[in-house]
């Protein structure tokens, strides 16, 4: 008996040091990443975007959409991608063997006619069926192909892009109108730079028209607007802090900016994973260390694309247990990287924290609940020791948070409603407590999926882009 007393708690007490050391690597990337938001919000505010538009050096980009099953959002995020402020860009719209409409709705919209195959096909992919130009829009083509999977779908596009620099962008997601002119910025200065990322936000319940979000508001229904700090944590504190070391791992999927011949270089993106983005990044930061070549990651926090994130349960659940599979797989399948120095800050440092910090929390996590719990319930445990466990496991989460949402306010100042700056500081006290567990337990079924080789994503279910709902 004595045996398991001192069993439960030597690990309670291993779990709550494992909190306080990951969350005290959370804390210290919101310290560096001061400084960082710091210097873009200096740019931003002193920036005249107006003398990009008129200058030779900006090179050309092609923006990447790859679409399956999309017919209630494609028509507005096409538009705002034709829409955007950037003198010279093509759209690409990859129809990856969707069983809706789709197509038909593309080819109404933008009166679609079919042209001739004339592309060359640098990286192998599932048949393509044809191509098509629009009579009404001179910069967008489309691609119809055979179901391949979204990383499918964009190396069709990288075959078929005519510029430099392309951009995939999520078939959910509207891109600011001058997201491109703020992302590109790096890639004018002189710097090595092989990909940049920009900031994601929510776009549920944002007013919308003609495919641009005319005003942000945070959403009424709780599962998308508890996601609202979530992002802006994810965002304005992980990847600027990232920024300052040279440590970015994750360009996100659905708004990066990357130099087209790097991603040819490495074979494009790899068609059996379901996190895409975070695999050709890992991938990326691995072919170049091993070249030698100087080079550069960086996030870029003003560039903004809004995104439709899940407003059900069982949407959200497939698309958290997607992204920690797909986590756990991308990790093992490049575990020489780890504490590799042939990698520099992403072998040392980096993939490392992803590994034991990210990975395994929420494996740790929830042996803290029930060991917690059973610690309790057999007097083990004191009540101040049950109250350390989760100021170690949600508290750091929780400040975190409240941080986000106010840096968002004293900077970009997003969301100009007092009553959106209240409503965001409540859902970023509410997240840790039910919301948190339950992407616990949705990233624990994870572990088992990738365990069993499951390359599934699931139906993500999209309400489309409407003004009026959250």
């Amino acid at each position: 008996m004595h045996f398991l007393v001192d069993a439960v708690v030597d690990a309670n007490r291993l779990i709550i040091w494992y909190f306080l050391a990951v969350n005290s690597v959370y804390a210290l990337l919101l310290v560096l990443s001061v400084p960082e938001i710091w210097k873009h919000w200096k740019i931003v505010t002193g920036e005249d975007l107006q003398t990009y538009m008129g200058s030779e050096a900006l090179p050309p980009i092609s923006v990447l959409i790859p679409a399956f099953n999309e017919q209630a959002s494609i028509i507005e995020s096409v538009s705002a991608q034709l829409a955007l402020r950037y003198p010279r860009h093509e759209v690409i719209v990859i129809n990856d063997g969707s069983t809706d409409a789709t197509l038909a709705t593309l080819r109404e919209a933008f009166d679609l006619y079919e042209v001739p195959p004339a592309y060359p096909l640098r990286l192998r992919t599932a048949p393509v069926r044809a191509y098509y130009r629009s009579r009404t829009q001179a910069a967008l083509l489309v691609v119809d192909k055979e179901n391949g999977g979204k990383g499918d779908a964009l190396n069709v596009g990288i075959n078929t892009a005519r510029s430099p620099l392309v951009v995939p962008v999520d078939a959910d997601t509207l891109v600011a109108p001058d997201a491109l002119i703020r992302l590109v910025r790096p890639f004018l200065l002189g710097e090595s730079v092989a990909a940049a990322g920009g900031t994601i936000r929510v776009a549920n319940g944002c007013r919308i028209e003609n495919g641009r979000v005319v005003e942000a508001r945070v959403p009424r229904r709780f599962l998308p607007a508890v996601q609202v700090p979530e992002y802006l944590r994810a965002f304005l504190f992980g990847r600027l802090g990232w920024n300052r070391i040279g440590g970015n791992l994750i360009v996100s999927g659905a708004f990066g900016l990357f130099q087209r011949h790097f991603l040819l270089a490495i074979g494009g993106y790899a068609t059996g994973s379901v996190v895409e983005d975070l695999d050709l990044v890992v991938r990326l930061h691995a072919y170049l260390r091993r070249q030698g070549l100087p080079y550069d990651i960086p996030f870029i926090p003003d560039p903004v694309a809004w995104t439709e994130v899940p407003s059900d349960l069982r949407t959200h659940r497939r698309q958290r247990e997607r992204w920690h599979r797909g986590l756990v797989a991308t990790l093992f399948a490049h575990r020489r990287m780890l504490f590799n120095p042939r990698y520099g800050v992403i072998g040392l440092v980096t993939m490392p924290f992803f590994f034991f910090g990210e990975m395994l929390a929420p494996v740790v996590e929830s042996l803290g609940y029930v060991l917690g719990g059973l610690g309790w319930a057999l007097g083990l445990l004191s009540l101040r020791f049950a109250l350390l466990f989760l100021a170690a496991a949600l508290g750091y989460q929780l400040l975190l948070s409240i941080w986000a949402v106010v840096f968002e306010e004293t900077t970009f100042h997003v969301y100009p409603r007092t009553r959106d700056f209240a409503r965001l500081l409540l859902y970023a006290v509410a997240e840790p407590f039910g919301y948190r567990q339950l992407t616990v337990l949705w990233r624990l079924i994870a572990f088992g999926n990738a365990v069993r080789g499951s390359k599934t994503w699931g139906v993500m279910r999209r309400r489309g882009f409407s003004p009026a709902r959250a």
